[in-house]
């Protein structure tokens, strides 16, 4: 049974006011509700956020790629220790983490997806035990901006929470910067694939030297840190010799740099390494993605991308055996309307393999496309992309909310034939 100890009188009534809304809203057909009830709760007690965090053991996870992936990772590594709470379906802005939080409010372990501009603000509500910095690159520039602003912002917020832990990715040369300030930061060798975001130090602007897995700035004493937590193909290295096998069902070399970061994370909390890194293994799919689900004579299996960072990860994971590749490309405000990163992703490397451009934004995708040389066909229906391919295994890789559109199409029992 959910406790209402230490929530004030207007607290409990903004807590009633968001389970009606919630329930108008999923009445309605508009969804779970989660994000309508959470922004009227916020607006009838602008400090709510702070008395359902008090009293929990709490760890934010930010960066521009992989949050969700790695605060399903953290949320199933603290459960080696006791119940936990966090956001189901990723929702990382204040509404979404106060609806989470009101959701259960009898765990007193939350591992909180946060997005980058608001990690701040809520590290000051919830005074995280630990953060977990993943990795900063170009993000929705119409609304973002620049990425040194987003590390900037991140520096100045964790100065404000010295005791916290802080599990760093050192090998972004950002995330670095944010967190090389503070007392108290775990450094993870959970790799950087994408290095376009950061040639000069955003310290002294001078530039970036790298030699293999070590980088520094030229004219200062800022550099690679030395890790405590590293991966290889088979196994979690640790503080002390600890080697620990790391085997995942999820894919990719990024996932395997996720699940360490989110080991050490719940490590820092108290659990016990072996059990939190074998935790990691149940993750399969995160809200849909990675997921593979039969579409007609297709055996459809879904990745999502949202900037040049992400799009060069996923697109390493495409299996050049697959019997079609749907890429599909929406440009609505929540994937950012600037499509100009197109032009910064490699689609040079398929070969032999049938792609089909898709999405409301399929036309931009097709002139990249051409481009880069790879032969193509344009369908902006991804269902009807996805029929256009051979029957067999299909990927599709799409972004933001041309993912939850296909995902709902699919949820509602459309077909693609």
């Amino acid at each position: 049974m959910a406790t209402t100890t230490g929530i004030s009188a207007r607290g409990r009534i903004a807590l009633r006011a968001a389970e009606a809304a919630a329930w108008a809203s999923r009445k309605a057909g508009r969804g779970n509700g989660s994000m309508i009830g959470g922004l009227i709760a916020l607006k009838i007690d602008p400090g709510l956020m702070t008395q359902l965090g008090r009293g929990r053991r709490t760890v934010l996870v930010t960066g521009t790629n992989g949050k969700s992936t790695t605060t399903r990772m953290t949320a199933a590594a603290l459960e080696t220790i006791d119940a936990v709470v966090t956001q189901p379906d990723g929702a990382n802005m204040d509404a979404g983490i106060v609806s989470a939080l009101a959701a259960n409010r009898t765990a007193r372990l939350a591992a909180i997806e946060v997005d980058e501009l608001h990690t701040p603000h809520v590290a000051d509500s919830l005074e995280p035990e630990a953060i977990v910095l993943l990795n900063l690159t170009r993000d929705q520039l119409d609304r973002v901006g620049e990425i040194n602003m987003i590390e900037r912002r991140l520096r100045a917020g964790l100065q404000g929470h010295t005791d916290a832990t802080i599990i760093a990715n050192c090998d972004d040369v950002l995330v670095t910067s944010a967190a090389f300030d503070n007392p108290n930061v775990v450094w993870v060798a959970a790799g950087a694939g994408w290095a376009g975001d950061s040639v000069s130090c955003p310290r002294t602007g001078e530039p970036i030297v790298r030699d293999g897995d070590h980088w520094y700035s030229t004219g200062s004493d800022f550099a690679r840190p030395t890790p405590d937590w590293w991966v290889d193909e088979d196994n979690l290295h640790g503080p002390d010799g600890l080697v620990l096998p790391l085997k995942l069902t999820l894919p990719g070399r990024a996932n395997r740099g996720n699940a360490a970061q989110a080991v050490a994370a719940a490590v820092a909390l108290g659990a016990d390494p072996a059990k939190a890194a074998a935790a990691t293994s149940v993750v399969e799919e995160v809200a849909g993605r990675y997921k593979t689900v039969q579409v007609g004579p297709h055996s459809v299996h879904m990745l999502l991308a949202k900037n040049p960072a992400g799009w060069q990860e996923a697109l390493s994971m495409i299996d050049p055996t697959v019997d079609g590749l749907v890429i599909a490309v929406n440009g609505q405000v929540p994937d950012g309307e600037d499509l100009s990163w197109l032009w910064d992703v490699r689609f040079e490397h398929f070969e032999n393999v049938q792609v089909v451009a898709a999405g409301e934004r399929g036309t931009d995708l097709a002139v990249r496309l051409t481009y880069a040389g790879v032969e193509h066909t344009l369908v902006a229906d991804p269902l009807r992309a996805i029929a256009s391919c051979p029957p067999g295994r299909v990927e599709v890789l799409a972004n933001y909310t041309a993912f939850r559109d296909l995902n709902t199409a699919i949820a509602k029992g459309a077909t693609n034939v």
